[in-house]
């Protein structure tokens, strides 16, 4: 129900709002109490000028590499071979354009905090990590069709190149992986994290932009699936839904602050399959060839050709009395 303003049509009066909303006038005591909690704050604030990285761009930028990655599988626009290299080429120009402003504000942001922010410096990076970036487009595109065949000959549900490009999630986490692990190498910051993260969340399969992945990696099914930032990982390996390759018992230093920047995750090497809801935990090694279960829960490292199952459980069954 509308407040009475005493049969009066039209807009109110000025200062008419706060004689209708009388708790307006405690709003200014809102504010100082914000202002102040924000000056209090321990955690890293953006109180400037420069602005942040967009996750709609980077969300955009991605769907522009997949397009140009695998054209007619992602994008909305009809083309033929005849005018396949314009469509290519506009969509570079695009995503470079996208791109370096994006990775610009990275490096503003970051070197803002350091307090050595050179905005045009930072634009001029930007351009050229967003074509070092690119450049690297045809060497990818030949890993992931690697990553297409692992994919087809691990599954027999599969029905062609075609479902597991269009369809598998696993397949999308891993392309987005790839490409934020090109940028994390690079140096760029934030960006990354950002690719990953909306990659989990559209497929539930968690991968640090950090993780090393070999060629021919393949996830099936892919919900659960976690890779931590300092996991390594070789050629030919399938992980099924569930698979944890996490850490285990962080370092800390005196103070109990945890330690950053070592190896915490594990290492898996040449073709290994490891099973739905296993976790690898630590800096252990799975040697070549190794399988691991379902259900494992592993903290020490494997010999080549090693497999590692848990007991078959015992069941009690009951035949429900149906008299």
């Amino acid at each position: 129900m509308r407040p009475e303003t005493g049969g009066r049509s039209g807009p109110p009066r000025s200062g008419e709002f706060d004689s209708i909303f009388p708790s307006r006038e405690n709003l200014p005591g809102v504010v100082s109490a914000m202002l102040q909690g924000l000056d209090q704050r321990q955690t890293v604030q953006h109180v400037c000028r420069y602005p942040l990285p967009s996750e709609e761009t980077v969300v955009r930028v991605l769907k522009l590499i997949s397009e140009i990655l695998f054209p007619g599988y992602f994008g909305q626009r009809g083309f033929d071979r005849a005018n396949l290299p314009f469509h290519i080429g506009e969509l570079i120009n695009t995503t470079y354009d996208l791109l370096a402003d994006e990775i610009a504000r990275c490096f503003v942001h970051e070197r803002h905090r350091n307090g050595r922010a050179d905005q045009s410096a930072c634009y001029e990076d930007g351009r050229n990590e967003a074509f070092r970036f690119l450049q690297k487009l045809p060497a990818l595109l030949d890993v992931l069709d690697g990553d297409v065949r692992a994919a087809y000959q691990g599954d027999p549900a599969a029905t062609g190149y075609d479902e597991i490009i269009f369809c598998y999630p696993g397949f999308r986490a891993v392309m987005i992986h790839r490409l934020a692990h090109e940028l994390h190498q690079q140096g760029v910051r934030w960006l990354p994290r950002i690719m990953t993260e909306y990659a989990h969340r559209i497929t539930g399969i968690d991968i640090h932009p950090g993780a090393v992945i070999g060629r021919h990696f393949f996830i099936d099914h892919g919900t659960g699936v976690v890779i931590g930032e300092t996991s390594a990982i070789g050629d030919n390996v399938r992980l099924y839904q569930g698979v944890t390759l996490g850490g285990y018992r962080f370092k800390t230093d005196e103070g109990g602050n945890l330690l950053r920047g070592y190896k915490r995750h594990p290492t898996i090497e040449d073709d290994v399959i490891i099973y739905s809801n296993a976790s690898v935990l630590g800096p252990v090694t799975i040697g070549q060839g190794s399988v691991i279960g379902a259900n494992v829960f592993l903290t020490r490292s494997l010999e080549p050709d090693t497999h590692v199952t848990i007991e078959t459980p015992r069941y009690r069954m009951r035949q429900r009395n149906t008299q």
